[in-house]
């Protein structure tokens, strides 16, 4: 099939991105893993010992930060498409949404309540915008469900969402769960994307 003059422009700008030939050159999967270096160098989110849930985790290159920054704590991933394994990490293939895989996270999890839980998902794209909108939201009202179950008391979350209709509202919705919401636009996330990360702090009772 003949590429399109946007699949062209598209995939000139991916080869020439900097965070790109970065990710490359430093072994990372993707250009996301600046994304969370970034918001943790500015929120220090990694700690060693830290027990840390990354939803949504392949290819996996969160999993490396989290893995380097989070030396000798309980690391877990969730995704519903295969990751190859990443050293330290916990990996289990699956939708978190699912009783039979929340059932055997949480048999995994041992009693230990997360610091952190990661969610950099998005849903596949139709190109539709409103379609598109509504299942971000529905991925991230999932991930703040299991956010608020699974995180020790004054836990972090951190999660991708994208600026339009009803989003407010999911702002809101995280700021009645954490004591302080805060909005992140890495460097590494384009410009003219929508993303952006919101930061809850401090899990409330």
């Amino acid at each position: 099939m003949k590429r399109t003059k946007t699949s062209k422009a598209w995939m000139h700008e991916h080869l020439n991105d900097p965070y790109v030939l970065r990710a490359n050159a430093e072994g990372y999967r993707s250009r996301a893993a600046y994304k969370l270096i970034e918001i943790d160098e500015r929120d220090h989110l990694l700690r060693p010992g830290a027990v840390v849930v990354d939803l949504g985790a392949a290819p996996g290159s969160w999993c490396q930060v989290v893995a380097k920054r989070c030396d000798g704590g309980r690391v877990f991933a969730l995704d519903v498409l295969p990751m190859e394994p990443v050293p330290g990490i916990d990996f289990l293939q699956g939708d978190f949404s699912d009783e039979t895989v929340l059932a055997e996270f949480e048999r995994r999890q041992e009693g230990y309540k997360a610091d952190l839980v990661l969610s950099d998902m998005a849903p596949n794209m139709s190109g539709i915008a409103t379609v598109d909108q509504a299942r971000s939201l529905m991925l991230c009202e999932l991930a703040l469900e299991f956010a608020v179950n699974h995180l020790r008391l004054n836990g972090r979350f951190l999660v991708k969402t994208f600026q339009g209709e009803g989003f407010m509202e999911f702002r809101k919705e995280m700021a009645r769960c954490f004591k302080t919401v805060q909005t992140r636009k890495p460097e590494a996330s384009r410009g003219r994307s929508a993303e952006v990360y919101l930061l809850g702090e401090g899990l409330r009772t």
